[in-house]
């Protein structure tokens, strides 16, 4: 009895188990676990009917495009996900969040185009992602945080990476192998790989590599070009197809006792196409550093910006920086910028910072240094004794927003807006009363809407000035500036004089002008209707005069071809004189019928009398006839109202 109710209780359950495997897919009952196999399936979609207990689920080669949030949502127990080869373009975020307990997820053979910092959230436990041959072009920084101290194997091979998170990749303190191929990655930071202490595998084949820095990690352990023979504690190093610049900075590379792994150099071009491993050490050599050109002297007014240059030449190229008079190096700071072109710019310049700057660019090789003489003049002394303000650089478009010491400029100082109108205000400014001379006046103002400056230049002996041309019921500041020579460089300097706010009244002209096109336009649609009415009527008008004629040709056609065929028909003239006394008699009873009536029915019996066969001309006569007959009364019936008419006479 136990036994039947245990095989009903099989049969029950088993449909129920059936259900959860999603249709085109294989589910392998590994108790307590459970393997989906759902490999070139066609799906489009990740299988809604999935058993939370699989372990391992299987979608390679099918055309998955998205992985949505409820994909996966509650299979905490599943531990393998392949998703390879799909046509994967989109990750939503968190999509694996609740895979905590996944182990390795492959992505390889997709479309993804980046890898975002909440892709691959919510995997604490993760050890292998394959993310190889993708069409990825950015690594958020953040991306690999959760199992930065749990992955063992990471594959970014093939694809489009020019720049990797390199701070995260220098925390996988557990990575054992690190796929970098075939790439567009052109720098690798010195000691990136230092803290990679269980690395065993590196491959930076195929990239855009031409120098690879020396690492703590590649002196430690033995380097090997292939895994097959190397030993476990060995690294295997792989770097070829990458356009390798054999000198000195590749010599620590060349020491190292490997076999000939086929990388060859691409420059310089007497090592062009040489194998790495069979150039002596002594090619590997660099040049030192040349200075090509510096600023020999400059010479500036206080206050304004000095830019100092220098370039320098060598293999390889020499990073530039700079030492100030006092022997310390100039680094980027408040004022003042430091270019990798080797530049140096002071933003301002002050009295104390003359003196001979000290360009320095090295290498590798060595180092060369030039010097460059600034002078710094002081602002200029006034008659009275006083100093103007600090001018500011020698552009004569600077804004006038800020003082040129950095002090805001005076409100209403002297400026004075009038005449306000929808369109122009009045500007009035009075001139200041000491000082160098004035060579130009500067308007500059924008709008409340708009940051971009307009700039309008006055001559000196102008007080005034209309600004045309500003947009209706808007707010506007505009400053006056003084441009005069500081009297000891040739260069300009702007003195603010004051600044005004103004607002434009709002404007009806706009109105005003759409009324004039509304009544512009529906005049032009009168007009217009009036032409077209007008041409219709025209073509009425013809349309009736055509009919009219063709309604009087008609009888006329007709009557023509009567006499047409009663000429045709070869009446004799005796008979025709009978035929004019017959009329006169009829006219006199008062029922005489039409010439053509009489002609037509007196040929007609002519016909009848001769029995004879009808000639081509007597066939069309005959046709008259029939008109004829339809038209004129018969003989005896005209007799008869003719008689009747003299009765009753």
């Amino acid at each position: 009895m136990e036994r039947l109710l245990l095989y009903a209780l099989a049969l029950c359950l088993g449909p129920s188990r059936a259900q959860l495997c999603p249709p085109r897919c294989t589910c392998q009952n590994l108790s307590p676990s459970l393997a989906v196999l759902c490999a070139r399936a066609g799906l489009l979609f990740v299988p809604g009917l999935l058993d939370r207990r699989t372990a391992e689920l299987r979608l390679t080669d099918n055309f998955i495009a998205a992985v949505r949030r409820r994909d996966f949502a509650n299979m905490t127990r599943l531990v393998h996900l392949t998703l390879s080869r799909n046509a994967i373009r989109q990750l939503v975020p968190f999509a694996f969040a609740d895979l905590r307990g996944l182990r390795a997820l492959h992505l390889d053979g997709n479309r993804l185009p980046a890898i975002g910092a909440q892709h691959l959230r919510g995997l604490p436990n993760l050890r292998h992602l394959i993310l190889g041959n993708n069409q990825l072009q950015a690594v958020a920084p953040g991306a690999f945080d959760d199992f930065a101290g749990t992955l063992e194997d990471l594959d970014l091979s093939y694809n489009n990476l020019a720049r990797l998170p390199w701070e995260t990749i220098r925390r996988l303190s557990n990575v054992n192998s690190l796929s970098l191929d075939h790439n567009l990655i052109a720098h690798v930071p010195q000691g990136v790989f230092a803290d990679l202490h269980k690395l065993a595998r590196l491959d930076m084949t195929s990239n855009r590599l031409k120098k690879i820095p020396p690492d703590p990690l590649f002196l430690r352990l033995p380097v090997y070009a292939k895994s097959k023979g190397s030993p476990l504690s060995a690294l295997v190093l792989s770097f070829g197809g990458n356009p390798l610049h054999c000198n000195c900075e590749l010599l620590w590379l060349r020491r190292l006792a490997r076999e000939d792994d086929l990388e060859t150099c691409a420059s310089p071009p007497e090592l062009l196409g040489k194998y790495f491993w069979s150039v002596p050490e002594e090619e590997f050599v660099c040049q030192l550093p040349v200075i090509t050109h510096h600023t020999g002297r400059l010479v500036v007014t206080e206050g304004q910006a000095a830019t100092l240059r220098c370039r320098g030449a060598g293999d390889p190229e020499p990073a530039v920086h700079w030492l100030s008079p006092e022997g310390k190096l100039v680094a980027n700071g408040s004022r003042t910028l430091a270019y990798e072109n080797g530049s140096l710019e002071i933003l301002v310049a002050a009295v104390q910072d003359a003196g001979a700057f000290t360009c320095v660019a090295s290498n590798a090789a060595g180092e060369a240094t030039a010097s460059v003489e600034l002078q710094v003049s002081p602002l200029p002394q006034l008659a009275d004794g006083t100093r103007p303000p600090a001018p500011g650089p020698s552009d004569i478009l600077t804004s006038a927003k800020a003082g040129t010491d950095g002090s805001a400029a005076p409100r209403n100082g002297g400026v004075l807006a009038s005449e306000l109108s929808a369109s122009s205000a009045l500007i009035r400014w009075v001139p200041p009363r000491s000082g160098p001379s004035v060579r130009m006046y500067q308007i500059q103002y924008n709008s409340s809407s708009d940051e971009t400056l307009v700039y309008r230049m006055i001559p000196p002996p102008s007080r005034a000035f209309l600004v045309k041309d500003l947009a209706a019921g808007r707010a506007y500041e505009l400053c006056v500036l003084a441009v005069y020579d500081d009297g000891v460089t040739a260069l300009t300097a702007t003195r603010p004089l004051g600044c005004v706010r103004f607002s434009t009244r709002p404007g009806s002209p706009q109105c005003r002008s759409l009324h004039a096109h509304f009544l512009g336009g529906t005049m032009i649609i009168i007009i217009g209707g009036i032409i077209v009415a007008s041409v219709l009527l025209f073509i009425i008008i013809l349309m009736i005069r055509y009919k009219a004629q063709s309604g009087h040709e008609g009888p006329k056609k007709a009557k023509v071809s009567n006499v047409y065929s009663q000429t045709n028909g070869g009446q004799p003239p005796a008979s025709r004189a009978q035929d004019g006394a017959d009329d006169r008699a009829r006219e006199l009873n008062g029922v005489a019928p039409s010439k053509d009536c009489e002609k037509g029915l007196a040929t007609r019996g002519q016909e009848a009398g001769a029995g004879e066969t009808p000639s081509p001309r007597r066939r069309k006569w005959s046709r008259t006839s029939l008109d004829l007959q339809s038209k004129c009364p018969a003989p005896g019936r005209a007799e008869e109202q003719g008689n009747g008419a003299l009765r009753a006479w």
